[in-house]
């Protein structure tokens, strides 16, 4: 099991299973472990605003006067695929069924299905796109749900079908976002990155791009969506980049009375507005389509297991481009605290998504 210890010290620790396999529980060794750069890295940094204030969970806010989780962080990571290699009678597994899961970055779980979400993966999927499908890619599908809600619909593709879309930032939960739009008939959608190699990622995937750096770029874009006088700009845009500056972006690509809708994770808080605590974790407005909320209305008719479903299509529609575009770095698990380690100190750089393998 990864723990991380401190600001920059990480380590993996022993922690085999206790006891004999429960009737209904499963073991599993991890084939594949997804990388959060937003997540996973704040704990390493010290930046994640559960280290330092402590979460009242029933009234939605964090309290300065009460100290924080602190360390050590002895959960890290939460994309994970699994290989079954024991399971009760009544567990409903079979030794060889992949899973999807959210138990962190280690070399093996016991799975106690009551109280964890179990995504089955399909055997004509490649494992490796597995670790999107039980959170990663629900985040996703929760920020398309969310634009649906805005017009006041549980289809998934209402919000986006046959609109102007735009996406703020080309990492995982850009790229992914863009493609569900994409593949739910988007009119279109542009993505905006800073980064060259990222943009060129979007543009291998089907979207256009645009560097946000470039003075001329939102009012070119904005030029080109007009829906009548006084009325141009994206009719959604998804907010996938966790910098102030990408959220002033984002607002500025948008029409009159329309909406961003906001997946990114503030580790530093965006200055003054602390958009890292209460704005993330409550899914205030602009529209935050934080993961542990499905829009209000729509609580009856989706869940994260119907996210999950979406999921699954989208990475069935296009598993092939995600692997050869997106799963960009394949790092040996042993090696992750080095690897995290690395990357929280700006020593090492990395692709789009960085897996670690067993």
């Amino acid at each position: 099991m990864l723990v991380v210890d401190g600001p920059g010290r990480v380590r993996f620790v022993p922690d085999p299973p206790s006891g004999p396999l429960p009737a209904a529980g499963f073991d599993v060794t991890t084939r594949f472990s997804g990388l959060s750069a937003g997540t996973d890295l704040s704990w390493v940094k010290g930046t994640n605003p559960m280290l330092s204030r402590a979460w009242d969970a029933e009234l939605g806010l964090f309290d300065e006067t009460r100290p924080g989780a602190g360390y050590p962080v002895r959960k890290v990571g939460y994309m994970q695929v699994g290989e079954v290699t024991a399971a009760g009678p009544s567990s409903g597994r079979a030794v060889g069924d992949l899973v999807a899961m959210t138990y962190g970055h280690r070399t093996a779980h016991r799975v106690e299905p009551a109280a964890e979400r179990v995504v089955p993966l399909p055997r004509d999927l490649d494992p490796v796109l597995g670790i999107y499908a039980a959170h990663m890619g629900p985040i996703c599908a929760n920020g398309v749900l969310h634009a649906a809600a805005e017009e006041g619909s549980d289809d998934l593709g209402a919000g986006v079908r046959d609109r102007i879309v735009a996406v703020v930032g080309a990492g995982v939960v850009g790229l992914l976002t863009a493609l569900f739009a994409a593949e739910l008939g988007a009119a279109s959608v542009t993505v905006l990155d800073p980064t060259p190699g990222r943009r060129a990622v979007a543009e291998a995937l089907g979207p256009a791009t645009r560097d946000p750096d470039d003075p001329t770029a939102v009012a070119d874009l904005k030029r080109g969506w007009r829906h009548g006088p006084g009325d141009h700009g994206a009719d959604v845009v998804f907010q996938c980049r966790g910098r102030a500056a990408a959220l002033a972006t984002a607002l500025r690509l948008l029409r009159p009375q329309a909406t961003v809708i906001d997946l990114a994770f503030y580790a530093d808080g965006a200055e003054a507005v602390r958009l890292g605590e209460e704005f993330h974790h409550n899914g205030l407005g602009v529209r935050c389509a934080q993961i542990g909320r499905v829009p209000r209305a729509l609580r009856g008719a989706w869940d994260r297991d119907r996210l999950s479903a979406a999921t699954l299509d989208l990475l069935t529609a296009r598993g092939d481009d995600l692997v050869a575009h997106v799963v960009t770095d394949r790092v040996p698990l042993a090696d992750a605290p080095a690897h995290l380690v690395a990357l929280a100190d700006g020593g090492r750089h990395t692709g789009i998504q960085t897996v670690f393998t067993a």
